[in-house]
């Protein structure tokens, strides 16, 4: 089926771009992406929002990426959705019996009706089944959508949020330990280990929370998604897996420092952070790991490494960052190539099997939507997903929120040092769901 297609130019993208968000909110389904302006090497547009389902696909995990190589074959049109971290269990014989207050399916993608790209000072409506003027009405709209949000801040209020930890402080020492104690025994070389915070009977405005938390992280990554009463407020800055025509871009995230107010101290620290052994030893590990994921599908000797170890700066924190690449034959599956990579290796460890096993059992927490990828597919085989971490999940139904952090354990690590870590990880989410009004 053919999108009918229409592009207008905007005098203000910002202002433009926070009226789509609002107007998003009206839809039952909307998947919201936002690369916040950011410098990428590898991007394809400034913002996209997709919006009510024409056709989608919602599963559990059993024969999860065959369901979805069918659906994205034969739909052959843009498709957007999640891969939770669970359908890792349908890559390898795995479980994931955890406690989960969330219940977000383990896979989901739909077929927007309305596909709306922002693109510097223009924006392209891609529409399904358009009805006459409906572009048109809708560009109006939007353009002009100064009431909507008034709307939205009143009739979704915070209630008090209390935060609770899933993992005490004294269990998370016991358990970084066990986990150093695999490593100790060449059972692994790295795993992420991550823990829950979250907070029951509360009520939060997601599309307020997501705008606070997005503002003070800016990330490349950021997307907000809504299905019916499940939401996810994501301030990513890592990409999982990308495909532009046959190549194939991973960057990986392993190594975290946090920002400071003074320039010099923030340069000196970002100038450890890339200096530090341990931090870069975590990275080439999980390098490593992305290299063989993605020589599984690549043509002979196309895997290279663009980056090793460059460190990145955002609003929270300095991030340590490598880019992997390689090239795929015109006949491979795209879904295929997402397959073989799965679960990333930044969010699992060294071996990936190995380190998912443990980790899956000294967690309490089933990781669902966290730790997996929110993206898209385009008409021409391409995609791009991120990696969901920084993200505060949220079950309106249920009322239960969450948000999750992890940090690598390798055999340099101390408990002591990886606790602070989470928590230097976890103060945006923290800081946004106690002082969004």
């Amino acid at each position: 089926m053919q999108r009918t297609i229409r592009t207008f130019s905007v005098d203000n993208s910002k202002h433009f771009k926070q009226n789509l968000l609002y107007w998003s909110q009206k839809f039952t389904t909307a998947l919201w992406l936002d690369s916040n302006n950011y410098e990428q090497q590898y991007t394809s547009f400034n913002a996209a929002l997709a919006v009510e389902e024409f056709t989608a696909i919602k599963t559990d995990y059993n024969n999860a990426f065959e369901k979805l190589k069918e659906y994205q074959t034969i739909t052959n049109d843009y498709i957007f959705g999640y891969i939770s971290y669970d359908v890792k269990n349908d890559v390898e014989k795995l479980h994931s019996n955890n406690f989960d207050g969330l219940q977000f399916a383990d896979l989901y993608f739909f077929q927007p009706q309305k596909l709306i790209f922002i693109k510097e000072n223009f924006v392209e409506f891609h529409y399904l089944k358009m009805v006459d003027d409906e572009i048109e009405i809708d560009f109006v709209e939007i353009s002009k959508n100064t009431s909507q949000s008034k709307n939205l801040k009143s009739e979704k209020s915070n209630s008090e949020v209390k935060i609770k930890l899933r993992i005490h402080k004294d269990e998370y020492h016991k358990k970084v330990n066990k986990v150093l104690e695999h490593i100790k025994r060449g059972d692994i070389y790295e795993a992420n280990f991550c823990q829950e915070f979250y907070a029951e009977n509360s009520t939060i405005n997601p599309i307020e929370v997501y705008k606070h938390l997005n503002e003070i992280s800016e990330p490349p990554f950021a997307s907000f998604l809504k299905i019916d009463h499940q939401y996810a407020l994501c301030a990513s800055p890592e990409r999982y897996l990308r495909k532009e025509d046959l190549k194939i871009i991973s960057q990986p995230i392993k190594g975290t420092a946090k920002r400071l107010v003074s320039k010099i101290d923030d340069e000196k620290i970002a100038a450890d952070l890339a200096r530090d052994q341990k931090e870069q030893a975590e990275n080439v590990m999980i390098v490593d790991l992305v290299r063989n994921d993605l020589s599984k599908t690549a043509t002979k000797g196309s895997v290279k490494v663009e980056e090793l170890c460059k460190v990145y700066s955002f609003k929270q924190v300095h991030q340590m960052i490598s880019t992997v690449v390689s090239e795929i034959e015109q006949n491979t599956h795209p879904v295929d190539v997402i397959k073989e990579s799965f679960p990333m290796g930044s969010m699992t460890g060294a071996p990936k099997v190995s380190a998912t096993k443990i980790i899956e059992n000294l967690e309490e927490t089933k990781r669902g939507l966290y730790s997996g990828a929110i993206g898209y597919f385009t008409p021409t085989n391409n995609f791009d997903f991120n990696v969901v971490i920084r993200s505060i999940l949220y079950n309106e139904e249920k009322k239960y929120v969450s948000y999750s952090v992890g940090g690598a354990i390798t055999i340099k690590s101390s408990s002591e040092k990886e606790y602070e870590e989470c928590l230097l990880k976890a103060k945006a989410m923290k800081y946004v769901l106690l002082n969004s009004e």
